[in-house]
């Protein structure tokens, strides 16, 4: 008796030890005192990669003069299309190409890989000054900035967004947030470098240390992969598998009978 009650209460020690291991686990930013300690701030900046589109705006107090600085649908590289059907139709997205180079209509090919939206703009402007008698307006937006998030959460997808930063958590809360059964301390991020260099990083979201990881904002086309617990996998098998369980507990009993009706 005496030893029963010893195995039930080492049962008992070792689910609420376990119970306290899962719930820890699950939490997001913990020791969030190392924010505070911290003296190094930074601000993000979304820098241009090859294969981003780029939508480009550029106006003057006159329509005339800008026209021929910006495509749309329909519209040749030289800006053959009268003003007046502009207005009715799309713009075209300039596509870097894995040099980081863009074609823009009048100026050529232009640089802009590793730059950032602000001084992309900058640097069209400057270009486009001997062209105009005024400094022009120039709007640079990211058309095609999109990122997936797979596995254990609770919309796995690929979203698209117009913000010219995204965080990891807010690529999660996107697809749903991570469900229980996700492995928090140890979430893959695939990223594609300018180079084509393809790497996998690992995150421990449980720490708040990873605000201040150089992963924690998503570049364009990164892949945000939630990993399984054990308990989920082996969940998954075992009711996968819940008919052949079943027959061989069925065999199981069976023989166990006929051996027991024949010992008597």
């Amino acid at each position: 008796m005496k030893l029963f009650k010893a195995v039930c209460m080492l049962a008992c020690i070792t689910l609420l030890a376990s119970g306290c291991t899962s719930y820890k686990q699950s939490l997001y930013l913990q020791n969030e005192q190392v924010l505070n300690e911290s003296l190094d701030g930074q601000l993000y900046d979304f820098r241009v990669m090859p294969k981003d589109e780029l939508t480009i705006i550029v106006s003057t107090t006159d329509p005339e003069a800008s026209a021929p600085f910006y495509r749309k649908i329909g519209q040749s590289k030289e800006g053959g299309t009268s003003t007046t059907n502009l207005g009715k139709t799309s713009l075209v997205a300039y596509l870097v190409d894995n040099n980081g180079y863009i074609d823009f209509p009048v100026l050529g090919m232009i640089k802009v890989m590793g730059l950032t939206n602000r001084e992309c703009e900058a640097l069209l402007r400057q270009k486009l000054q001997p062209y105009l008698k005024e400094v022009p307006n120039v709007t640079v937006r990211t058309s095609n900035y999109k990122f997936s998030v797979l596995g254990e959460v609770g919309n796995p997808g690929t979203y698209t967004t117009d913000a010219e930063k995204v965080t990891v958590f807010e690529a999660l809360a996107q697809a749903g947030d991570m469900t229980l059964f996700a492995v928090r301390n140890d979430v893959q991020l695939l990223r594609e470098d300018s180079t084509g260099l393809r790497r996998v990083y690992h995150l421990d979201l449980t720490q708040a240390d990873i605000a201040q990881s150089p992963y924690f904002y998503l570049q364009q086309n990164d892949v945000v992969y939630v990993k399984p617990t054990r308990a989920k996998v082996r969940s998954n098998t075992f009711n996968g598998n819940a008919s052949i369980w079943i027959t061989l507990l069925g065999l199981v009993t069976s023989v166990t009978s006929f051996i027991l009706a024949i010992s008597k």
